[in-house]
């Protein structure tokens, strides 16, 4: 099964106390718009982002067809597809995709631990 490019999606009280504390690790914005809430940082291969007010705990986040530099794949494996392989295992899905659609799509799963999985398609 193939994902995509991985980051953590982070709730933040506070966008820009989260951005500038990811900025003195060496993180830069790589995305995002913080006038809406969100920015996507990046430190090398490792990628975080900071959502104020859009959800309450933290998500581990794929996106298949992107790279870690939010660059469209060559080819990559669709979120449909990763959805059908993952009920065909009896893994219960918190959301699903429509599989008669085409593009943007997601779904998500939560582990035994009850951490959210979201893996979110952008094409």
């Amino acid at each position: 099964m193939k994902l995509g490019a991985f980051s953590v999606s982070l709730s933040v009280k506070d966008i820009h106390a989260s951005k500038k504390f990811y900025e003195d690790l060496g993180f830069s914005v790589l995305g995002g718009d913080i006038k809406k809430n969100y920015l996507i940082m990046k430190n090398d291969n490792a990628l975080v982002g900071l959502f104020q007010g859009m959800f309450e705990n933290n998500i581990l986040t794929f996106n298949p067809g992107w790279d870690e530099n939010g660059k469209n794949t060559d080819s990559f494996q669709d979120v449909r597809d990763i959805q059908k392989e993952l009920k065909s295992k009896g893994m219960p899905l918190i959301t699903e995709a429509d599989e008669a659609t085409e593009g943007p799509a997601s779904i998500m799963v939560s582990d035994p631990d009850g951490n959210v999985i979201l893996i979110d398609q952008h094409r």
